[in-house]
């Protein structure tokens, strides 16, 4: 019953969001429009009077609205990301943690919370947002999602190529959740066999899906990567 309540409300903070990005946009056109003043254009004339060639009540008035819009967008998408935390919890089994620490030479594995992948920057850091999840991958999203990046290295591949710390995986290559599968094993593996090759990532960020590449390769830190992973 928890579950079917906080995906009924996870789907229409979706829906309030989506409605949300739809004036966001309106009022970014208008704004934005060829002669327009812009979202921050000055509204006064060099000699400290109000432009005469804009309403300038109408435009300080939309640029509120807009302030509002993107706290109350950041406060559901937030909501939104929380509540597909409850549900990936609820689907999966509880599993241990281990720390990869895939470096030059050698991977060790140890007792921690988090892996240790090094892979090295890559030259695309080419993040695509992609649209939010709708009812029919909702489920299929939740129970997915299998790391977190918790930590990345400046200037490291992975900070050059656009991932985030506190990314949530749910695919890096071929890598993907599989029950009883030594994920931080598989992660390390699939850096390592891809070094200088860019490797599709799909991951969620603060409640939206994003598709982006990282490329292993050497650098001035250790390994190929220079973040870190954390098994959920």
């Amino acid at each position: 019953m928890v579950g079917t309540n906080v995906k009924a409300e996870t789907m229409s903070l979706m829906q309030k969001r989506t409605a949300m990005e739809v004036k966001m946009n309106a009022i970014i056109e208008r704004l934005c429009q060829p002669g327009g003043p812009g979202l921050s254009g000055n509204l006064v004339d060099s000699e400290g009077f109000p432009r005469s060639d804009v309403d300038v009540p109408v435009v300080r008035a939309e640029r509120h609205r807009l302030t509002v819009l993107r706290n109350d967008h950041k406060e559901i998408t937030e909501k939104i990301n929380a509540n597909i935390q409850v549900l990936h919890s609820a689907r999966l089994a509880p599993r241990s943690s281990s720390t990869i620490d895939s470096g030059d030479d050698e991977m060790s594995i140890n007792q921690s919370s988090s892996i240790d992948t090094v892979v090295a920057p890559s030259s695309s850091n080419n993040v695509v947002p992609r649209d939010s999840p709708t009812a029919m991958d909702l489920d299929a999203i939740a129970s997915i999602l299998f790391a977190v990046v918790d930590e990345i290295v400046d200037a490291s591949p992975t900070a050059a190529d656009g991932l985030q710390l506190g990314d949530q995986i749910l695919k890096f290559g071929n890598v993907d959740y599989q029950r009883g599968e030594n994920l931080l094993q598989r992660l390390a593996s699939e850096a390592q066999a891809n070094q200088g090759q860019a490797i599709p990532v799909v991951a969620m960020r603060q409640g939206a899906l994003i598709n982006l590449t990282v490329t292993p390769r050497s650098w001035q830190g250790r390994g190929l990567l220079g973040c870190n992973f954390r098994i959920l």
